[in-house]
């Protein structure tokens, strides 16, 4: 394994493993304005929300590891202490990708970028029409990490008020991850498209107690075939079927093929069984999947 002291590398190498590692970040389109009103747009990947009550977004405008100079992002909300984070999705990427340009100071990235500045309801700064989810933010703190280049601004903002466009949502009036179609930034030039086989579920332990994997039979736990998810997700069920739940589904026919080809063989059997359950917690049918291993011992 790499290992990486901070003190010993430069910040540029130290910053690329960062990217690469912390991955993948939401992006802060940030809308800000300055003193005179002229408005500046850039994308900003150190950030994230951290409280819902009160509602707030955190993201980092750090110093140019080149110069060590600060953003104008930065230099704005200094002067008018509020920003409006306007999520990006793909339809929009390669436009906000433009607009990340260092541009002179007093420069427009809505233009430059080709965005549409939309007036907002609570701050100055102008909302991004064409992006799906906007927030408005007064910003609480600013907290400056340091004054070298590399070194990071904490733009602690409060959410105000808040913009879906209805296009995203499902019939619940809840934010659908196909429709809003979200990008997120990896480490160099790569990105992630939160979208179609990148997009999969795994189910809350907030109601039930799971067993833990420490309660799964030795046999199923150190088997050849089941990975670590597959074992997490057989440790969350919040009881092992019954002994008369295994012998029920063995004699529906569900595995008879299995038992009928293998039967002789019992090594070529439990690899086979563990490979059907494979495939049932692959579609998150855990209850069998447990049903199946089992069946192997009776």
């Amino acid at each position: 394994m790499l290992t990486i002291d901070p003190k010993e590398v430069s910040t540029a190498v130290l910053h690329s493993y960062l990217l690469g590692a912390v991955a993948p970040r939401p992006i802060a389109f940030a809308s800000t304005i300055d003193i005179d009103g002229n408005p500046n747009l850039a994308p900003f990947s150190f950030f994230n929300v951290f409280s819902a009550n009160p509602p707030i977004a955190i993201f980092s405008p750090a110093r140019s590891g080149r110069t060590g100079n600060t953003k104008h992002t930065y230099e704005n909300i200094k002067e008018v202490p509020e920003v409006v984070i306007n999520m990006v999705n793909y339809d929009m990427v390669q436009q906000m990708s433009l607009a990340s340009t260092e541009y002179p100071k007093g420069t427009n990235e809505f233009t430059k970028a080709g965005f549409t500045q939309l007036a907002s309801q609570k701050v100055k700064p102008f909302r991004v029409k064409e992006s799906p989810a906007q927030l408005e933010c007064i910003v609480k703190q600013v907290i400056e990490l340091g004054d070298k280049g590399g070194a990071g601004n904490l733009i602690i903002c409060e959410v105000i008020m808040m913009h879906v466009d209805e296009k995203v949502l499902d019939e619940n009036k809840q934010i659908d991850p196909n429709k809003i179609d979200l990008v997120a930034r990896l480490g160099g030039n790569w990105y992630s498209r939160i979208n179609g086989d990148a997009l999969f579920e795994v189910a809350k332990p907030l109601q039930n107690l799971g067993i833990g994997i420490d309660q799964i039979p030795d046999y199923i736990r150190n088997s050849k075939v089941l990975t670590g998810n597959n074992l997490g997700q057989l440790g969350n069920i919040e009881k092992i079927p019954s002994e008369m739940d295994v012998i029920t589904y063995k004699n529906s026919g569900a595995i008879n093929e299995a038992f009928e080809m293998y039967g002789k063989n019992l090594d070529h059997l439990e690899d086979h069984l563990h490979h059907i359950a494979k495939g049932l917690l692959s579609n998150n049918k855990v209850p069998e999947a447990w049903k199946v291993l089992l069946s192997f011992h009776h």
